[in-house]
């Protein structure tokens, strides 16, 4: 009779598994973005919480927390309770290259993270101050040259992708600049439009609604070619700097030991997302692309995640950015 009980008990325990893993979620889902309210990784945030609730069928709150150049955000997201329910929206930048620029933090995306999915892809756009007169990017460079060092760029902070923008850009003309760390990319453009920094690379999502609303006079833009959003505004590759071709990934990840179940539920949810048409509408407003799903999964997040700390890692050893 006791062996009886015991196989039945196994038995009970096996089977809640399964539905244990088909309740989650069982309470709202809160997104950390590592950085302060309005810039890229805050607006993206938001859109998609809003599109992954549906899917969820509970709600997704987006809680801010930044410094450190997201550092902060993401070391609270790795210490949550790894059960699905708290996740860490960001991009290249904190998600991958920061480590490069804070090797010490005891932090390492590869470890303490788990990948859910890769969501949106995003050129970077240099921007000037409407204050500081310069309108074009040889204008801006020429203006570099005549004043090594005085000019200023603002950034999100250390290892953010608006922080090694501006250092890829010096690295590639061999100029020189002030980067200004701000606690994310809002407070930079704000700065910017205030003229108290000269210039600042951010992504379109952040760029494109300034440079409309004439807080920032955008010069340049990374990819291939123009972006019919924002016409206006030659390539990188115009102005002279071929070179410059960073477009940004942004993913979601979740703490390490997440059960696997859990991560394939918000991933679901994710691809749910995606398939909105107001959210492929938001997007596309902003010169957002979505990934193809080859390159969305976790695993292909995972890879991604690696392939950049050691890219970025070497660009940082050669380039002497930590310095700055």
């Amino acid at each position: 009779m006791r062996r009886l009980r015991l196989a039945s008990l196994v038995l009970l325990a096996l089977a809640a598994g399964p539905v244990r893993a088909q309740e989650f979620p069982q309470r709202t889902v809160t997104v950390i973005v590592p950085s302060a309210p309005g810039g890229t990784l805050d607006a993206l945030a938001r859109f998609f919480a809003q599109a992954m609730a549906p899917a969820l069928q509970r709600g997704v709150v987006v809680e801010n927390v930044s410094g450190a150049g997201g550092l902060i955000g993401l070391q609270r997201a790795a210490r949550a309770e790894p059960d699905g329910h708290v996740l860490v929206f960001g991009n290249m930048g904190v998600l991958a290259a920061g480590m490069a620029l804070n090797p010490d933090s005891g932090f390492d995306p590869r470890r303490d993270l788990a990948p859910v999915g890769v969501v949106a892809e995003v050129p970077m756009v240099l921007a000037a101050s409407p204050a500081s007169g310069i309108r074009s990017l040889p204008a801006l460079l020429d203006r570099f040259r005549r004043q090594p060092g005085r000019l200023s760029f603002g950034t999100a902070g250390l290892g953010t992708t608006s922080h090694l923008a501006p250092g890829f850009l010096l690295h590639l003309t061999g100029l020189q600049a002030t980067l200004v760390a701000y606690r994310g990319s809002g407070p930079a453009m704000n700065d910017l439009a205030a003229g108290v920094v000269d210039a600042v690379i951010d992504q379109t999502v952040t760029m494109i609604p300034a440079h409309r609303g004439g807080q920032a006079f955008a010069l340049a833009v990374a990819g291939p070619g123009r972006i019919p959003q924002v016409p206006d505004v030659p390539t990188f590759a115009e102005g002279g700097v071929p070179g410059f071709d960073m477009v940004i990934w942004n993913a979601f990840a979740a703490p390490r030991g997440t059960p696997a179940a859990a991560i394939a539920r918000l991933h679901d949810s994710l691809e749910a997302a995606l398939r909105d048409p107001d959210l492929q509408r938001r997007l596309a407003e902003l010169a957002s692309s979505i990934p193809p799903a080859e390159a969305r999964g976790p695993a292909a997040m995972g890879r991604l995640i690696a392939a950049d700390v050691a890219k970025w890692t070497e660009f940082v050893r050669q380039s002497g950015l930590a310095k700055e």
